[in-house]
């Protein structure tokens, strides 16, 4: 269990992706670059199983954005996108478009 204090630290947003390539030697990994309205990072996402590149370009995702950053198959990773865990990874999108940045309470 957690407090509501341990809570508030996680810093989740919407985002944008912008692009998507494939990581050499990586199986089921991306390499994404997304738009958090004020800057543009790059995460890694387990999610090649479930989704094509193609798929992904323009999609809005939530992002923790406040983690520190990690190298995956030495491609480093500035947060990390949500997403349900269950037999393919499900990603967890706005119900309507909202702007890039937005703060998810």
């Amino acid at each position: 269990m957690i407090t509501i204090d341990d809570f508030s630290k996680v810093e989740l947003k919407v985002a944008e992706i912008l692009s998507v390539e494939d990581i050499e030697g990586a199986d089921k990994l991306y390499k994404l670059e997304i738009d958090l309205g004020d800057e543009q990072r790059q995460l890694v996402a387990g999610i090649k199983s479930a989704y094509s590149k193609e798929d992904l370009v323009g999609k809005q995702i939530i992002v923790i954005v406040n983690l520190e950053p990690a190298k995956l198959r030495g491609v480093e990773s500035q947060g990390m996108l949500l997403a349900a865990d269950g037999d393919v990874p499900v990603i967890l999108i706005p119900e309507q478009k909202v702007p890039n940045g937005t703060r998810i309470r």
